[in-house]
């Protein structure tokens, strides 16, 4: 019979990992860590849920660097001075001191947090008191489900809907709003599936989600219109 792959047998999986990354990841990018050592200019702030099957950089196909990552249950934003704390400090540290000129922030398919808001088990949440409080910054996003005429709500339109309330709530922070006001930020939502790897964009003006291939031609149109106004 095969030994049961026990908590501990997991820990030194993790540390051969760690001893894989020194021997050889670390030496074959040598010089991209170097140029990281002592300093960071990620131009995204990528806002993603700490769900362990979202990975932003692998998703993005970006390097060490390249997003400023911030990660929590439900990829949520609380509108600002509701809960100051890690996540308003991070938007803050980001706009102002990294001078980030996106964020991104991406909801995804059987998100655990969305479940729990759209049919929630009290008996479960009694357990988690902090995790229900937490939910609450999300709630806007089912009462808006539960009054439109898009049929019954699902998981995923929940997640989609929750990433424009999010968007929304990010509008309220000084930092970003100055950044917008100025013209040096942008924010973006995204809903990533799980299943198939599509990841869809949230099109501001229609309030939709579009495909990838749409959204980076209306931004390469935009790119060009700029281009050419005097």
């Amino acid at each position: 019979m095969a030994a049961t792959h026990t908590a501990r047998d997991t820990l030194i999986d993790l540390l051969h990992g760690v001893e894989r990354f020194n021997t050889e990841v670390f030496p074959q990018n040598r010089e991209l860590f170097a140029s990281l050592a002592e300093s960071q200019s990620p131009d995204t702030l990528f806002i993603a849920c700490a769900d362990s099957r979202v990975n932003p950089s692998m998703i993005t196909q970006t390097q060490p660097g390249d997003l400023f990552v911030l990660r929590n249950i439900g990829n949520i934003v609380p509108a600002y001075g509701e809960m100051l704390g890690g996540v308003s400090s991070a938007i803050e540290y980001a706009v102002s001191a990294l001078k980030v000129s996106h964020i991104i922030v991406c909801g995804h398919s059987n998100c655990g947090a969305m479940k729990a808001l759209l049919d929630p088990d009290p008996t479960k949440l009694a357990k988690m008191p902090t995790v229900a409080s937490w939910l609450r910054n999300a709630e806007a996003a089912r009462a808006v489900l539960e009054a439109s005429d898009a049929g019954p709500a699902s998981v995923r339109s929940l997640s989609e809907q929750n990433v424009q309330l999010q968007i929304a709530h990010l509008r309220t922070h000084p930092a970003v709003a100055a950044g917008l006001a100025r013209g040096t930020l942008t924010l973006q939502g995204w809903f990533y599936d799980i299943a198939s790897g599509e990841v869809v964009v949230l099109d501001e003006t229609s309030r939709t989600f579009i495909h990838v291939d749409e959204a980076i031609a209306k931004l390469q149109a935009q790119q060009a219109a700029d281009t050419t106004t005097p």
